[in-house]
């Protein structure tokens, strides 16, 4: 991997002396939860720039149709503690999963007081939802089944309402800013792209990544367009470690017709009471796992890829035909069923797994440090250990709120940030190859991805993989591009192969890495593996 993975220290070459020139206090990369949350905190110490890959209400957060589980009780904290560590398979960080729980309830409150407009039950409080792996109802949501939607409203309309940001839309961030190529070399900013301006440094004291998951690296996914993997993959290049890469959270539940998007179908329907049909219109999950369709979601993947292959289909069903007020509670499923001629009180839905959240990341300390000075990570971006080796369902809208808050608040620089000349005028020699089919190269990379590295994985199948990003690599990563699409594409050529990596040396199964060569968890591999540019894989 090193010779051809770990040459590149920036994606383009540069001279920072030719280019224009901004200056910010605190810069953050990516406007999900996370980002949003943290730059309203970071503007009480001075300015700040957002920057968004794509419009400011593109994120996977805008695309979360679950809610946010939040703990109400000091009871209700430990059942909620209790109910993380299970499902993270022994990879959690209970300090950290404490820490966010029990920091839940203030978050909330905050952001009702901002005009969320959470949905309400008939005694006027909060309305809670159950969803997989809970013991209890605590899933908070807004508009039925938008929650994600209302928090980005929210957050960007109190974002610009701060006195002292600025929000830069369709503004690519292609590398973090560091004064020499070696690892550990402090980040500076970051070498932007921009439409209509060109490329642009952007100084900054402290830069905060929080952009979001890599569910494009998949063919099957939930995530928007703009699900990349670019931020581990820039962190990755400045000398960061991650952290977990192996583990890829994958829903149960998308929407499954020809030629379709795969819309995510929500985990709270099934809170709500929906069944999971095989083809012949018979449950099954009460045979798999004692909560049936609210088990954890890699147990629910797994057992409706087995059905599907069992009985030689192309998806299964879900049946919400019996759930009362189902058009009322989810309104916007009911509108996207509706444009294929599906009624949810008569029809069985179509579903099928997707890739849908990134577990591993960029490796961080519980305030949100990383290990290359001035680099800050936040979301879905980012590994803290309150995941471990599988997500409970909507703690990552919990983590993004409080960890949003607390990195934005801490992250400064413990000194002054150097803003002398840096860049290269190439770190690579120019290609060889001939012409590259880029969306060739990504439509394979991707379909590679959900065969080899995907819901059920062997050493076999994980070597392929390997073996195909080698090879994609070399006519790839030696090309210099002057266009998002490529920089995407190296960026998931990157991550993509350090997912399968992880893989192929987590010889266990735990969680939502599931190998059916290694069924069982080994004690000996209940630990973060992570990576760091040029020094490959340790534990």
């Amino acid at each position: 991997m090193e010779a051809v993975y770990d040459q590149r220290r920036y994606l383009i070459p540069f001279r920072s002396s030719l280019l224009p020139q901004i200056f910010t206090d605190t810069l953050v990369i990516g406007a999900g939860i996370a980002g949003l949350r943290a730059a309203v905190s970071a503007a009480t110490q001075g300015e700040v720039i957002v920057l968004c890959k794509g419009e400011a209400v593109e994120s996977n957060t805008a695309w979360s149709a679950g809610g946010v589980a939040v703990a109400a009780t000091s009871a209700d904290v430990e059942t909620h503690v209790r109910d993380t560590l299970t499902c993270g398979a022994g990879l959690c960080d209970e300090a950290v999963v404490r820490d966010v729980i029990g920091g839940g309830a203030a978050r909330l409150a905050e952001l009702i007081e901002w005009g969320f407009a959470v949905d309400r039950d008939a005694g006027g409080g909060p309305a809670l939802g159950r969803e997989g792996g809970h013991s209890a109802s605590r899933v908070v949501h807004a508009l039925g089944d938008a929650t994600g939607r209302e928090l980005v409203r929210c957050l960007l309309a109190k974002v610009r309402a701060t006195a002292g940001v600025r929000v830069f839309e369709k503004c690519f961030t292609l590398d973090l800013i560091t004064p020499s190529p070696e690892p550990g070399a402090p980040v500076m900013g970051a070498i932007t792209h921009h439409p209509r301006y060109g490329l642009q440094m952007i100084w900054a004291q402290a830069t905060i990544l929080a952009t979001g998951g890599a569910g494009q690296v998949y063919r099957e996914t939930t995530n928007p367009r703009v699900a990349t993997a670019d931020g581990p993959a820039m962190a990755y290049r400045a000398g960061a470690t991650l952290a977990d890469m192996a583990f890829m959270q994958f829903h149960p539940t998308t929407l499954y017709l020809p030629g379709a998007p795969r819309s995510l179908i929500t985990e709270a329907v099934r809170g709500e009471g929906a069944y999971l049909l095989d083809l012949a219109g018979r449950r099954f999950m009460p045979e798999a796992h004692p909560l049936a369709e609210l088990a954890p979601r890699d147990v629910v993947s797994r057992e409706i890829v087995r059905q599907i292959a069992r009985q030689g289909g192309r998806h299964l069903w879900l049946d919400a035909r019996h759930v009362k007020g189902f058009a009322a509670r989810f309104p916007g499923i009911t509108a996207e069923l509706k444009r294929f001629d599906l009624d949810p009180s008569e029809d069985l839905i179509p579903i099928h797994p997707a890739a849908h959240y990134m577990i591993g990341g960029v490796r961080v300390d519980a305030d949100g440090r990383t290990d290359v000075p001035g680099l800050w990570a936040a979301g879905e971006a980012s590994c803290t250990g309150l995941h471990g080796a599988n997500r409970l369902a909507s703690n990552s809208l919990l983590e993004g709120l409080v960890l949003g808050e607390r990195v934005g608040r801490l992250a400064k620089a413990s000194e002054p940030a150097r803003r002398g000349p840096v860049g290269v005028v190439s770190d690579i020699r120019p290609s060889d190859h001939g012409e590259l089919d880029l969306a060739d190269v990504r439509s394979s990379l991707r379909s590679a991805m959900w065969r080899n590295v995907g819901i059920e994985r062997t050493g076999a199948k994980l070597r392929d993989a390997m073996d195909m990003f080698d090879f994609w690599g070399r006519y790839t990563l030696d090309k210099i591009f002057d266009d998002p699409q490529g920089w995407e594409t190296q960026n998931m050529l990157l991550v993509g192969m350090l997912m399968a990596r992880s893989a192929a040396g987590r010889e266990e199964s735990r969680g939502c890495h599931w190998r059916s060569d290694y069924p069982e968890p080994r004690e000996a591999l209940a630990v973060h593996d992570v990576w760091k540019r040029g020094s490959g894989a340790r534990a």
